[in-house]
């Protein structure tokens, strides 16, 4: 259409509704007869008519050789359609003739089907009327025979089920009374093989069971009896425990007869009746578990061992199969899961047996572990599962995946009494604490009497008594003795005096030193009483005894920090004594002719004084102590130092005369005598008894004889040898302290804190090389005669401190 012709028909008011899609011719005519103009719409519907004709016209005239070129194309289509209409007229009656052939040998065929389908129905139904008449008249004899043919009749009763399985035989005459015989009969085999089964486990007669479990896979259900077996033991089981643990029933075999709300509380005074019954049930319930263990695990054995005379299937690989394996597994599972359950209920109902079980849980324990030696026989059945098993829906146990490695039954067992276990562990905790805080009231200025540690020596030996019914138990209650002998502890060390009072040791004990020693004896004594309880247990386990000996070594800990202040002191004032040899004259000359006026010399003042204070320190100090050998052992060390001291300070004298040596050798004799009271023998005191006993001789010896002394270097260090050697050196050959420039009780020190021989001999070589450069300084034509000796026990003692290193 010309562009020109279309604007001006759109542009128009009346043409443009005729452009639209929605165009409707009825709704345009009663508009207009309704606008009452119908001659001008008349009018301008042949305008537009002219206006489309002249179109028209225009368009023809200028598309005319296209027009004829269509129309000649259109002729020959219509020969081609007239063409294939002819075709497809021969084609529809070779179709037609086809089907004609077809047709009746299909429906002929289809019909000879249908019969042929007919006739073996037929058949299969006859072969099955008539092996269903045999085999019910073979069942008829094998029902005769008793239970020795209650195998066969199963296995006739099961090609029975299968003959009537997927066919309707009902409205058959001719087998409807063997029909009804089958399902007569199959009852009673059932019933029979039940009761059977039911008296062979309780019998423990694996013929009986054998022969009950050949009928039931005969019968095809192996499997849900099985089930149904182990969920009524089950069942039982869960009855007899709720029956054991039924308050009502406990009260009512007392003869008391339980008002309203009375139901779980015993009548007055009838506590320990109400007890001696409960724990007779728990006596008969745990026989109760042990037998349907025992039949339960007897099943699963016939099962383990019974295969299949035909097939020779094992019954319980055709139940591992489905999933059913380890039925002793299942059964132990679910039989812990009803005690926890019912035990927790119990308790939780009723307050007298949860007191009960709580105060008395060694003895519920004593049950468990009575009821497991009994049952360890099975416990290599209870941990296997042969395939992973689903539990039968609505029982208690809820899935077992676990393995052998990971499951343990008789924690399992044990699982249903732990919070039993916790409550009464903290129970025996309270029992062993409270005398404790009685015998330490708030304010407490002395420790427990001998009698009152007896008093809790025998609660801890009641607590460990108890507890020896169970290894696992007697861990934990030692775990609670030792927090016991640890609170000891720490209300003892409240008591004690840790102020500058406790370490006095010039006027008599003060009162802190008074009470020290007075706590001191109170540990000493809990720990003895302590530790002959733990000796009375000879059935308790070594971890436990373990376990109380380490709590107790803190006893021992804290007496030795008690006494640590005495003994220090005691230690600062021996040193302290000793240095005040150097105030004394040794350089005197021999006294008499040769020394033979006065062969033993008097002890010097500080000796006498040293043995004056050691004999006070055991008088007034060491004597208030009851715990004699730990004592001994406590002042051991300060024995050794003192003699080690001595010595030291023996060697460092200088000059030393021959007088001073007769005197000093009297001072050693009587060093002996001096440290006596703080050792049981001197001699006990080891190397520093031998280094005291070795030095004396060398007082007389000349240096040569020093330095090829058997002692020298294994009893007497080459450094102290050295030392000693110093003091019958010439003046300008001085001491290793005169060259550094420091005193004789700081020297001391310095040894005391370097113990190496190494270290002691380097400062010496140190002091030798200054000699040597001083003579050199001084042009000194020869050294002084006792340097080579002591060069040479220098030498020796280096190799020999560096060999050691």
């Amino acid at each position: 259409m010309d562009a020109e012709l279309l604007k001006q028909l759109r542009e128009d008011d009346t043409f443009h509704e005729f452009l639209e899609e929605n165009f409707d011719v009825r709704e345009h005519t009663n508009q207009v007869m309704q606008s009452m103009a119908i001659s001008e719409q008349l009018s301008k519907l042949a305008e537009g008519i002219n206006l489309l004709d002249k179109e028209l016209h225009s368009q023809v005239a200028a598309h005319h050789e296209d027009l004829l070129s269509q129309a000649t194309g259109i002729e020959t289509l219509e020969g081609v359609l007239q063409m294939m209409h002819t075709r497809i007229q021969s084609l529809q009656a070779a179709v037609d003739r086809i089907r004609t052939k077809i047709v009746d040998p299909h429906d002929k065929i289809l019909a000879r089907t249908g019969q042929l389908r007919r006739l073996q129905e037929a058949c299969d139904l006859l072969r099955r009327i008539i092996r269903i008449l045999y085999l019910s008249k073979r069942l008829q004899g094998q029902l005769q025979g008793g239970a020795r043919e209650i195998t066969k009749a199963a296995q006739s009763l099961n090609e029975l089920d299968y003959l009537y399985k997927g066919v309707d035989l009902s409205g058959v005459d001719v087998i409807e009374q063997d029909t009804l015989f089958v399902k007569k009969a199959r009852k009673d085999v059932e019933r029979q093989a039940q009761k059977m089964l039911q008296q062979g486990m309780e019998t423990q007669n694996q013929s009986q069971v054998a022969t009950s479990l050949q009928v039931f896979h005969n019968l095809g259900c192996l499997r849900e009896t099985v089930d149904t077996v182990v969920r009524d033991c089950q069942q039982t089981l869960q009855k007899n425990v709720r029956d054991a643990l039924n308050v009502h029933v406990l009260t009512q075999i007392q003869g008391v007869k339980a008002g309203p709300g009375r139901a779980s509380m015993p009548a007055p005074g009838n506590t320990a009746a109400f007890r001696a019954t409960l724990w007779t049930n728990l006596e008969k319930l745990m026989d109760q578990i042990h037998s349907a263990c025992g039949q339960v695990q007897h099943l699963q054995k016939v099962l383990a061992k019974k295969r299949d005379p035909v097939t020779h299937v094992c019954f319980m690989e055709e139940l591992s199969k489905d999933g059913h394996g380890g039925i002793m597994r299942i059964f132990w599972d679910a039989t812990t899961q009803t005690l926890k359950k019912e035990l927790s209920e119990a308790a939780h109902s009723s307050t007298f047996i949860r007191q009960a079980f709580e105060g008395e849980y060694p003895k519920l324990l004593r049950l468990y572990n009575e009821l497991w030696k009994r049952l360890e026989q099975f416990a290599t059945t209870m941990s296997t599962v042969t395939m992973e098993t689903q539990p039968e829906p609505g029982t208690p146990n809820e899935e077992i995946r676990e393995s052998k490695d990971d499951y343990n039954p008789e924690k399992a067992l044990k699982a249903s009494l732990k919070a039993f276990e916790t409550a009464y562990l903290s129970r025996s905790l309270s029992r062993l604490f409270d005398p404790i805080n009685l015998v330490f009231p708030s304010g407490a200025t002395s420790p427990p009497s001998d009698e009152e540690i007896e008093s809790i020596a025998k609660t801890i030996s009641s607590e460990l008594n108890v507890a020896s019914v169970d290894r696992n138990l007697s861990i934990v209650v030692s775990r609670n003795v030792a927090k016991t002998t640890t609170l000891y502890t720490a209300k003892s060390e409240q008591l004690l005096s840790t102020d500058g009072e406790a370490s006095q040791v010039i006027g008599p004990p003060t009162n802190g030193q008074t009470r020290n020693a007075a706590v001191v004896n109170s540990l000493y004594h809990f720990h003895q009483a302590v530790c002959r309880v733990v000796e009375e247990q000879a059935t308790f386990p070594e971890q436990a005894i373990q376990v109380i000996q380490n709590a107790l070594q803190n006893a021992v800990a804290l007496m030795g920090n008690a006494i640590k202040p005495l003994l220090m002191s005691v230690s600062d004032s021996i040193e302290a004594i000793i240095l005040t040899m150097h105030d004394e004259d040794f350089k005197g000359p021999a006294l008499g002719p040769q020394g033979k006026d006065f062969p033993s010399a008097p002890c010097s003042l500080y000796m006498k004084e040293l043995q004056g204070f050691i004999a006070r320190v055991q008088a007034d100090y060491l004597s208030q102590f009851q715990c004699t050998d730990f004592i001994i052992d406590s002042i051991h060390p300060i024995a050794c130092q003192a003699i080690e001291q001595f010595v030291r300070h023996a060697s460092l004298l200088r000059p030393l005369g021959e007088g001073g040596k007769m005197k000093l050798a009297a001072d050693f004799a009587q060093m002996e005598l001096a440290v006596a009271p703080l050792c049981r023998r001197v001699s006990d005191l080891g190397k520093p008894y031998k280094l005291l006993r070795a030095f004396r001789p060398l007082l007389f010896q000349t240096s040569e004889h020093i330095a090829k002394a058997p002692a020298l270097g294994d009893i007497i260090p080459h450094s102290t040898a050295l030392h000693f050697l110093f003091a019958r050196a010439p003046a300008e050959l001085m001491s290793p302290h005169e060259i550094a420039g420091w005193s004789v009780t700081r020297y001391s020190q310095w040894l005391t804190e370097h113990t190496s021989e190494k270290e002691r001999l380097a400062l010496i070589r140190g002091t030798l090389e200054a000699y040597v450069q001083s003579v050199r300084a001084r042009e000194g034509k020869e050294f002084a005669p006792i340097y080579p000796i002591m060069l040479d026990i220098l030498q020796k003692g280096t190799q020999i401190s560096g060999g050691a290193e």
